[in-house]
């Protein structure tokens, strides 16, 4: 954890001594929000991460996502370049300091050529597929799943390869339910940690006695394989129309008939991938 960290009045930060020109306000969520900002040390650009932390337990939860980024070293897995927590009053923001890449997200990339009226070629899509699944299987490797694999969470750098971010929601990927209690609770975390259009069917209604395990991440993958294929995912319609996702998962996907992907046709979506939560389990072999 970074000790130094400051702000002062000339719009600047420091971080374990180093310091950063805040630039402009980047997004925001919920619960967090992502700054530009420019070492001054280095002349390199940075997102800056905060998360406001309520309390004892949302600091946990900051901490969490500092833990997953620091088991990876990996060229398809966000790098985190440093963390600190300031004091905001009676509150606490947990910082991340993490490489910028002006590049944007895929979904930026998407919405961008669906615009335009053009679709991403089919090299390209499995190029960034394969960067996609290598980081996934580095974090199941580590006996994790990511949880909220989606386009938004894929950021693309300045050599077109996919990092994954937004490790928040990892947890062990493998989770053994016993009993209604731990069902509901897992279904009620699903409902908070995992966007809707991208969840797995078994995190909708979460079976009593099961097991859930890194497939749910096979799901996503597999939405985010359509979206980047057609300009959206299989069911952000259906979100958008406020129709039920949870219904909508538990049929098959009807794949567009498109002669522009020839071995991309044989994908289509996350059945290739995915066998509805029973063994044997899915995994990525690249």
């Amino acid at each position: 954890m970074g000790h130094a960290l400051c702000t002062c009045s000339r719009g600047t930060i420091t971080i374990n001594n180093k310091r950063y020109l805040l630039i402009h306000r980047l997004g925001e969520g919920g619960f967090s929000y992502v700054d530009l900002i420019e070492g001054l040390h280095d002349g390199h650009f940075y997102a800056l991460k905060r998360i406001m932390c309520h309390d004892k337990d949302d600091r946990q939860e900051a901490m969490h996502e500092v833990e997953m980024h620091l088991l990876f070293d990996h060229p398809n897995i966000l790098p985190l370049c440093a963390h600190a927590v300031v004091e905001r009053g009676s509150k606490h923001e947990a910082w991340l300091l993490l490489p910028f890449c002006k590049r944007g997200t895929l979904w930026q990339e998407v919405e961008v050529l669906r615009d335009n009226g053009v679709f991403m070629p089919e090299e390209r899509i499995l190029a960034i597929l394969h960067g996609i699944c290598r980081g996934l299987q580095a974090i199941h490797n580590k006996g994790y799943a990511h949880r909220d694999l989606k386009p938004t969470n894929v950021l693309l750098d300045d050599d077109d390869q996919p990092l994954l971010m937004d490790l928040g929601s990892m947890n062990q990927a493998r989770i053994e339910v016993q009993n209604s209690r731990e069902a509901m609770a897992i279904q009620d975390w699903a409902a908070q940690r995992c966007t809707i259009s991208y969840r797995a069917p078994e995190l909708f209604t979460v079976e009593r006695e099961c097991v859930i395990d890194e497939r749910t991440d096979i799901w996503s993958l597999g939405c985010v394989l359509y979206c980047m294929m057609f300009g959206e995912g299989p069911y952000d319609m259906i979100f958008q129309k406020g129709d039920s996702v949870a219904l909508a998962v538990q049929n098959r996907i009807t794949v567009p008939q498109n002669t522009r992907f020839q071995v991309l046709a044989c994908l289509g979506t996350s059945t290739l991938f995915y066998n509805g939560g029973k063994p044997p389990g899915a995994s990525i072999h690249c």
